[in-house]
């Protein structure tokens, strides 16, 4: 703990008027925090973060005389508590040690949802361990606890299986863009040490094309113009009544969630944006019609959730499969919703008695207002893809827009309870391991607070600089965090208000 205070914290010069003197003298009285004393009223086995007591709460006492005291219910409170005290420590400009302006202090502190997320983008471009795991960290100290890897998608499947190696093999970008399974139990294992339960989505049965790489007889639609068949290149999706996939999907899940099922609870299954006219290509099928193919998605749906059972994981799928295909799914599935705020997807499913997550494109995509990734064809004057060349989302999320996100807005109290928490989402298609850092950092943070104190707020000064000052940690932790304020702002508190 001590090493974790005196190396993460910041001169905060530039939070004051310059010329100001704001830290203490170094001939000034000194008195030493030497030990922090941890009460914790349970115990569990800090490996299993599902399972154990959901409580986070903790309370950090720190007296007078330079007692600290952390009592928490729960090994994840201890984290958090943790995590709190070291944030409350500057770095003294004039000498190696630390200090706090605040004590003496009393801080009570709980989340407000249990699912505090990001979902993370793997496939589309390279990301490797080590990006997540910096990731990780930096979830950890806006006390974000569930990461939420879209591990495979139609452009490449960068997850090795080696019940099925063919799939990686075959399917990745190239075989140095490849998470071995080594790699994926270590980020997952380095989520536990910091109170972050890693989880994985395979996303099924759309955004599949990878798979026909190695396995070309279980994807329809592949090696066609893709427009007509898929909402980006390349089109494909696993066949819906081809007996030669259920046990394909047993060999892939067993194998993946036979290894994951070690740290986390949770198994995302997908379910998003399936194409009705690649069915017209499949032979088992044969037709686009929504009423001959919805009982062959409900089975399909139905043997993953089985197979997910035989693990005691617990299901999360996107919303489509409940507001487009009107699937019966067990009461435990968690279905994410993800479309604006404009179709009151939350509600409509809180409607029908499930669990969800939220987490709106028109707030919490992080992707949104970098442009298109699709290139104007010279050839097509009816091109959609046209100045100013704006993505389907945009604008750009800002953090104060996404810090105003309020989804329970319009939910009754009645219905609250059902609301685990949310996601905020940044997909792939413009992001790899260079950018990753300032696409997440620090509007992430923005997200976090909303998740961990209750959404309604809106921003003002004391959210940027608290927000400034958690940018300051970050770059401290070797996170590349974007600006959240012009420095002379920070400087002369009120001076930037209108």
């Amino acid at each position: 703990m001590k090493h974790n205070v005196l190396s993460r914290g910041f001169v905060p010069k530039k939070f004051y008027p310059r010329g100001a003197l704001f830290e203490p003298g170094l001939e000034d009285e000194k008195l030493y925090i030497e030990r922090i004393l941890i009460k914790e009223y349970s115990r569990h086995d800090v490996g299993n973060l599902e399972r154990q007591g959901k409580s986070e709460a903790y309370t950090i006492q720190v007296s007078k005389d330079g007692h600290a005291l952390i009592e928490n219910a729960s090994p994840l409170g201890a984290l958090h508590a943790l995590e709190t005290f070291a944030q409350l420590f500057f770095a003294h400009s004039s000498s190696s040690g630390s200090y706090t302006p605040y004590a003496p202090l009393v801080i009570n502190d709980n989340s407000a949802f249990e699912h505090r997320g990001l979902n993370l983008d793997i496939a589309r471009n390279w990301i490797s361990p080590a990006d997540v795991m910096r990731t990780i960290e930096a979830m950890a100290a806006s006390k974000l606890n569930k990461l939420h890897l879209h591990a495979t998608d139609a452009q490449s499947w960068p997850i090795e299986i080696p019940a099925l190696p063919e799939l990686a093999m075959k399917g990745a970008y190239s075989h140095e863009q490849i998470w071995h399974t080594e790699d994926l139990e270590a980020v997952q294992l380095h989520g536990v040490y910091y109170g972050v339960e890693v989880f994985v989505e395979i996303d099924l049965p759309g955004h599949t094309t990878s798979i026909g790489n190695a396995y070309p007889h279980l994807i329809t639609a592949k090696d066609v113009l893709w427009p007509e068949y898929a909402l980006e290149p390349p089109s494909g999706q696993l066949r819906l009544n081809s007996s030669e996939v259920p046990p394909f999907l047993e060999s892939l899940l067993q194998d993946l969630l036979t290894r994951t099922s070690r740290y986390s609870s949770l198994f995302h299954l997908g379910g998003d944006e399936l194409n009705l006219n690649a069915y017209l290509l499949d032979p088992t099928v044969r037709s686009s019609s929504h009423q001959v193919l919805q009982p062959l998605v409900q089975a399909f749906i139905n043997h993953i959730i089985s197979i997910a059972a035989t693990h005691d994981l617990t299901v999360i799928m996107w919303e489509e499969m409940v507001l487009d295909w009107n699937l019966t799914l067990p009461s435990n599935v968690v279905v994410q919703t993800w479309r604006g705020s404009g179709d009151d997807a939350l509600g409509t499913i809180l409607n029908r008695g499930y669990k969800t997550i939220f987490g709106s494109n028109a707030y919490w995509y992080l992707d949104c207002g970098h442009g298109y990734f699709i290139d104007p064809d010279p050839l097509n004057p009816d091109s959609p893809i046209r100045s100013p060349y704006l993505d389907y989302c945009s604008p750009y999320k800002n953090w104060r827009h996404m810090y105003a996100y309020d989804p329970v807005v319009d939910i009754p109290h009645s219905q609250r309870h059902l609301i685990l928490g949310g996601e905020v989402h940044l997909w792939g298609e413009l992001t790899d391991t260079v950018n990753l850092d300032g696409m997440l950092w620090p509007r992430v943070s923005a997200a976090a607070e909303v998740m961990w104190s209750n959404p309604g707020k809106k921003p003002d000064e004391s959210t940027t600089r608290r927000l400034a000052d958690m940018r300051e940690r970050l770059v401290m932790k070797g996170v590349g965090a974007g600006v959240v304020q012009m420095e002379w702002c920070l400087r002369y508190e009120g001076g930037c208000r209108l």
